[in-house]
């Protein structure tokens, strides 16, 4: 395993020095406002001026939710698989690879949220737009194996354009896979908690993504399966402006909560801490009475 150190407020852009230097001001890619870099990392990287939500490298949302110097990478794969033979899979691949601080789409690890210690996992969509192939499908599956044997909760943060087509039907697969691995995680009695972020599409939207015991989404996400112009087209109908967005969801029941970034750390370590098992030891400790009171009373 490979412990990642450093993640702390001030150093949120994969540990870069003089992180507030490089660029005095950067201009919000949605109202093209030009805002001071250090109020937007201030701001959790959401634009004051129109309420934009920036989107987040693994490293970046690490430091805003995990604990310092409490998590420890799991799963390191350092393998490519091309499963089809795709032309040009391996080239598209290695320039990826090289670019970027990453060798797949999602980072998993243990970690602490509050005090609470979980099971994480981090999509990354500068990988391939967080594009599900076998690999990553692999580390989803494995990451809920090991919270199931360390009795630990799962906390993901979702992002993903889909299954990744280069891998043809063996990304497909990955959907029945990761789902079943969630299904047996439920089964053994575990906590899935799955933070829907900007995009949450396709087949990662199809599978595991929707299966969370609690979910969470930022606002003003992207969420939903096949895009919004081939639905229209397919079922010949103009679809709401907010259609497919957290909101829309929140409204007709398909997500728990709707929570800003600022305050997503505080409430996930609320929900761990109430579904903690010394919390729920306390409960089941309690007079029959009392905690009948209890559920009148909410």
């Amino acid at each position: 395993m490979k412990k990642i150190k450093g993640f702390n407020r001030n150093q949120i852009n994969g540990g870069v020095k003089g992180l507030m230097s490089q660029n005095l001001f950067v201009k919000c890619k949605a109202c093209g406002g030009i805002i001071e870099r250090k109020k937007i990392i201030e701001n959790f990287y959401v634009c004051k001026l129109c309420g934009n939500y920036e989107v987040l490298d693994y490293k970046k949302r690490l430091a805003m939710i995990i604990d310092p110097d409490t998590f420890e990478e799991t799963n390191v794969y350092t393998d490519f698989c091309d499963p089809i033979k795709f032309p040009g899979y391996r080239e598209k691949h290695e320039s990826i690879v090289s670019k970027i601080d990453l060798n797949e789409a999602i980072v998993t690890g243990s970690g602490c949220i509050s005090g609470q210690k979980v099971m994480v996992g981090v999509m990354d969509i500068r990988f391939m737009m967080g594009s599900m192939g076998v690999i990553v499908g692999e580390k989803v599956t494995r990451m809920f194996e090991d919270a199931e044997k360390e009795k630990l909760p799962v906390v993901m943060f979702v992002a993903s354009g889909g299954a990744r087509m280069q891998e043809g039907i063996f990304s497909l697969m990955q959907m029945a896979k990761t789902a079943a691995a969630v299904s047996d995680f439920s089964e053994a009695g575990g906590l899935f908690i799955s933070v829907l972020t900007n995009p949450t599409t396709g087949g990662v939207s199809a599978s595991f993504a929707f299966l969370g015991d609690i979910i969470i989404a930022e606002p003003r996400a992207l969420i939903g399966f096949a895009g919004k112009r081939v639905i229209e087209q397919t079922i010949n109908e103009k679809l709401p402006d907010n259609f497919q967005t957290s909101e829309f969801l929140f409204e007709h029941g398909y997500i728990d909560l709707i929570v800003e970034r600022k305050r997503l750390k505080e409430v996930l370590g609320n929900i761990l801490k109430i579904h903690s098992k010394e919390n729920n030891k306390k409960f089941r400790q309690r007079p029959a009475a009392e905690n009948a009171s209890m559920r009148s009373e909410e």
